[in-house]
């Protein structure tokens, strides 16, 4: 009996480290998701979509020319506007050079006929006045000569008035309008250009095309997305821990990362979330019920292209020891 009761301890005694060491206090086990960046790309101008050669699936690099916009009518508009500028230049040129000798000359050529029309005027007018003072002139001759005399006399004081402006040359706020209008012009010229540009679809960063959302051929409104490009070269994986065991884990940490096809990679804790959430659905947790679990995202290296958005996987940390 005694041999028998021994042997039944020593096998409970098995049986109890055996079940304490089904779950190691040392580490800290968490599921999730792969995510990786997404942009979304879209032409900031609306056209025809000429060229988009790339398929999803397709690698592509930082920089590299991926759709492209028709700007046909932009560059049409662009020829019409530096047409503008053209005449608006000139009108600058001509503000600032001021009057032609040509011109000035001219001008005091009319000025002094109108001063020897002035004279003649007058000359007439004391004729016709000295006539009726002697009484062998009438007063309708002598009120003649007289609106002649006016007349040549406003004449005159416009042909110097003409002469003088054209002398002076344009006033300072005429060439600072001439100076606005040209470079209100160029603006719009820089505008267009930036436009005819924008018309071009490049890629941000090197990535794939994970998804190709427009066709060549087909008419887009502005900023309509055409494909997105993914950076699997950097993913993540987000996974959920609970309250307990936030404290036993660090920002940088190491992780042990494993897929469900068995094969592991090394990670590193790069975002622990400062604030709890419950726990989503698509997670699963030791405990089969809702709780407050806080979100942590490990990064990946992922040179061989192993991991993938969406790719379920697990996380495994070793716990630290908190400092006392």
């Amino acid at each position: 009996m005694r041999s028998t009761s021994s042997a039944l301890a020593a096998a409970l005694s098995l049986l109890g480290v055996a079940c304490g060491s089904g779950k190691d206090a040392g580490r800290i086990q968490a599921s999730g998701h792969v995510e990786a960046t997404d942009v979304r790309l879209s032409a900031k101008v609306g056209g025809r979509l000429t060229r988009f050669d790339v398929m999803e699936g397709d690698r592509v690099k930082a920089g590299q020319e991926l759709a492209r916009i028709d700007t046909t009518d932009l560059e049409l508009l662009l020829a019409q506007v530096r047409a503008e500028r053209d005449q608006a230049a000139a009108e600058l040129r001509l503000r600032l050079k001021g009057t032609r000798p040509e011109e000035i000359a001219e001008l005091e050529a009319q000025a002094a006929a109108a001063a020897a029309d002035r004279d003649g005027a007058r000359r007439d007018f004391e004729r016709f006045q000295a006539l009726l003072d002697r009484g062998s002139g009438t007063e309708k001759a002598r009120d003649d000569a007289k609106t002649r005399l006016e007349v040549n006399g406003k004449r005159l004081a416009a042909a110097e008035q003409a002469l003088e402006r054209a002398r002076t040359g344009f006033r300072q706020e005429e060439k600072d309008a001439a100076r606005a209008r040209l470079g209100a012009v160029e603006a719009r010229i820089a505008q267009i250009e930036q436009q005819i540009r924008d018309a071009v679809v490049t890629s941000p960063l090197d990535g794939v095309i994970t998804e190709k959302i427009a066709e060549a051929g087909e008419l887009l409104a502005a900023s309509a997305p055409v494909a997105v490009v993914t950076d699997i070269a950097q993913p993540w994986l987000t996974v959920y821990v609970g309250e307990p065991d936030l404290g036993r884990i660090r920002l940088g940490q190491e992780a042990e990362v494993r897929t469900d096809d068995g094969q592991t990679r090394t990670g590193h804790i790069t975002f622990i979330s400062p604030k709890a959430e419950f726990t989503p659905k698509n997670v699963q947790t030791r405990d089969e019920r809702v709780k407050l679990v806080y979100k942590l995202k490990v990064g990946l290296a992922n040179d061989d292209g192993l991991f993938k958005p969406g790719m379920p996987a697990e996380a495994a940390f070793h716990a630290v020891e908190p400092s006392r």
